[in-house]
């Protein structure tokens, strides 16, 4: 028979947020909501985000004013340009009721960055992102109710495991090697910057998120260092396989060698239909922390936040998941907003999180 699983059996002995894993074996714990929602809203054009109209000491000043290539909708540049709207949005996030926060590092990899002519500034975003987002926390943060910085590691635009020829099936545009550089240098700088966790997330390619974690191993083994794993993937459609064709269950077994703190789904189709893989992704891992966090429905350009859901729909759907004791760690992605956030929160404050168990043949 089942019992009740000890954590500190199974986990690695980490060197931050080491009360992560109790305060989860307690009660659900609130992610944020959406970054890059929230910073169009502020209506950004090119020369704000190359710095114009902030003028703090932690800015960028003129640096970018002159730069060759177009920047707008390059969010990660907006920490070193403008982290005055990522301070904003940190922080009404925190307001809302968020024990973690992602950094503004979804695409600050080297990899992603090459899109604007800025591969080289990948390390700089990271840690700039990782320590705005460790300011925010330390602000919000009490001894009752610690706050903790989530270091974000997106997909990148690239598939290691998919050709972008139809017509050459073996061709690839990203190999393992450059993605395992890309993210050890992203997760570098995003521990020297003040992360509490490494959050990968939204993963379509499962071969992309091999890489990232064997680069998040290694930075571990530089730094001395060793900070919880949430692992997040992405369920593109209907069929219910991430991108590169694994189901939830295949998906899980692909990447529970890392002992993530969790494992989870995040993105896509919003939390009326990732239910049935979130109730999957229960089954298959009984023995980790399951995080959901959705979109807030499908995409609708006709919507303030380009998205379907109201905060009290959001927050219905994700109560509905925490009743039915799938999750532990709950919050939004594309479309949500900090009053999705409030929502959630206020939603499964005295919902009991999901329990642990070792599976039988532990």
């Amino acid at each position: 028979m089942s019992q009740p699983h000890t954590l500190s059996a199974r986990k690695p002995a980490y060197t931050r947020a080491r009360e992560l894993p109790a305060t989860l074996a307690k009660r659900l714990v609130i992610l944020d909501g959406a970054m890059g929602t929230m910073i169009q809203r502020f209506k950004l054009g090119e020369a704000q985000y190359r710095g114009e109209g902030y003028g703090g000491p932690d800015g960028a000043g003129d640096r970018f004013k002159d730069f060759a290539h177009d920047v707008k909708g390059n969010n990660e540049l907006l920490s070193l340009t403008r982290p005055d709207v990522i301070r904003d949005i940190h922080e009404k996030y925190l307001a809302a009721g968020a024990d973690l926060i992602e950094t503004n590092t979804f695409g600050a990899t080297s990899i992603a960055q090459e899109d604007y002519h800025m591969a080289d500034l990948a390390y700089e975003m990271n840690l700039k992102s990782a320590q705005l987002a460790r300011a925010a926390c330390d602000k919000y943060s009490t001894p009752e109710h610690p706050r903790y910085v989530a270091g974000a590691l997106g997909p990148t635009p690239k598939t290691a495991s998919i050709s972008p020829d139809v017509n050459d099936p073996g061709a690839r545009n990203v190999s393992f090697e450059q993605l395992r550089a890309a993210y050890l240098e992203q997760t570098l700088a995003l521990i020297e910057g003040g992360a509490d966790v490494i959050l990968v997330e939204t993963i379509f390619d499962t071969l992309n998120a091999k890489a990232a974690l064997f680069a998040v191993d290694e930075a571990f083994e530089q730094t001395g260092e060793v900070l919880p794993i949430m692992i997040s993937g992405t369920v593109t459609d209907a069929s219910g396989r991430i991108l590169s064709g694994q189901t939830v269950t295949a998906f899980w077994h692909s990447v529970r060698h890392a002992q993530p703190l969790s494992i989870g789904l995040n993105c896509a189709l919003g939390a009326a239909l990732m239910r049935p893989y979130i109730q999957e992704l229960n089954k298959a891992a009984p023995e980790t922390f399951i995080s959901c966090y959705p979109n807030a429905g499908l995409p609708n350009p006709m919507s303030d936040t380009g998205f379907d859901e109201t905060p009290e729909v959001t927050s219905r759907l994700v109560h509905e998941f925490a009743a039915e004791g799938l999750v532990n760690i709950v919050g939004g992605c594309c479309g949500t907003t900090p009053d999705h956030i409030g929502a959630i929160a206020k939603a499964v404050q005295s919902t009991p999180t999901r329990r642990l168990f070792y599976p039988a043949e532990a």
